[in-house]
């Protein structure tokens, strides 16, 4: 009965795994490609440094029975988050604009392009339905609500960064989209032309116009869905135009990378850091809030928006402290950075230095 029972545990979870939404592994000419890579040893994507996912002293057992018996701290908000709904469709194109979506999700307006970050709209940050619910108030955006998208950049394939659901939906609204090597399998697997991809390794430059050109950075992380781990290439992104320059950092751990982009492509008006599901048990893979301070002092930046919370619960810290530690350390820190801590859907004038922010996470508990 036992065996009989592990069989068909076996089965159903092999059949589970042929979903597509898994997305599909590289072959042929794409893994002929990524093999080549300089970041790729020993049949895996490797970080600048030894990385471990997780900390010395620390076990997978220990991290998965805490996350899932010890629920005490993962304090999760009582009350909706408060967002407000710009109307994306109706934005003038002369207007250089960023609308966050909660998480690590993000619209982009700049030199009349239209640019969406790792857009995750299904309420659910797992593949497995109904595990990782978003919290009240944090979808108030659709698919629907998107204009067409000129580049959809993605920073790696974890599933809170790609969402299969929102992927589909995106499908007739995208013209080109942005990856790292070995990504551009999901997407060719889930029905998107080979030709509208654009997949790249580390340290490479992608030129749109003389108004908008892409650099393809570091960070330090890993990458992975189903049982492949780390066969897709995780990374973050520069964006520079004539009089204007971003840094669009994907999940990471604090390492030098920050300060070699900064020295090769600082200084930054803005940079999109990290900030959010961190744990001295992982701390390599995810900064925690003094890491984030410090890269975009590192960065050379002029203002910084810490994202990765406030929608999602995916470690054990209390679902506001990211916002909470992130602006408290920088008010107390040595030459402190204006941070930037919009509301989900507020319009951030990318051009307005002085735009305030309301710390709105305060007295929702």
């Amino acid at each position: 009965m036992t065996l009989t029972l592990i069989i068909l545990l076996g089965v159903a979870i092999y059949a589970f795994l042929q979903h597509p939404q898994f997305g599909k592994k590289p072959s042929g000419e794409r893994l002929a490609v990524l093999q080549k890579s300089p970041h790729y040893k020993n049949g895996k994507f490797q970080n600048i440094h030894f990385t471990p996912e997780i900390t010395e002293g620390y076990t997978y057992l220990e991290v998965f029975y805490e996350f899932i018996f010890k629920k005490k701290e993962r304090k999760t908000p009582v009350n909706p988050i408060p967002s407000v709904k710009t109307n994306l469709l109706e934005l003038a194109q002369e207007q250089d604009v960023l609308v966050w979506f909660g998480h690590s999700s993000y619209f982009i307006q700049i030199e009349g392009k239209r640019i969406l970050v790792d857009p995750v709209f299904s309420g659910n940050a797992s593949p497995i339905p109904g595990t990782n619910k978003s919290f009240d108030g944090t979808d108030i955006y659709t698919v629907d609500d998107l204009p067409e998208i000129d580049y959809l950049l993605i920073t790696h394939d974890h599933y809170d960064h790609v969402d299969y659901k929102t992927i589909l939906k995106l499908k007739s609204k995208t013209k080109k989209i942005i990856c790292g090597l070995g990504v551009a399998s999901h997407f060719e697997h889930w029905g998107f032309p080979a030709s509208i991809i654009i997949e790249k390794d580390w340290f490479e430059k992608i030129e749109i116009d003389s108004k908008i050109t892409f650099f393809t950075t570091p960070s330090r992380h890993f990458s992975g869905r189903g049982l492949h781990r780390c066969n897709t290439l995780w990374m973050s992104f520069v964006l520079e135009t004539p009089t204007f320059k971003m840094y669009l950092g994907g999940d990471s751990g604090y390492d030098t990378h920050y300060a070699e982009i900064g020295q090769q492509f600082g200084p930054f008006d803005l940079a999109i850091l990290d900030n959010g599901q961190y744990d001295v048990k992982w701390k390599y893979i995810h900064n925690a809030p003094e890491d984030v301070i410090q890269a975009a002092k590192d960065l050379n930046a002029k203002r910084f928006l810490p994202l990765h919370s406030s929608k999602f619960v995916l470690a054990n810290h209390p679902w506001d402290e990211p916002l909470i530690k992130v602006t408290t350390l920088n008010k107390n820190s040595k030459n402190p950075i204006p941070i930037m801590t919009p509301m989900i859907g507020e319009m951030v004038n990318l051009r307005d230095e002085n735009q305030e922010f309301k710390e709105w996470w305060k007295g929702l508990n």
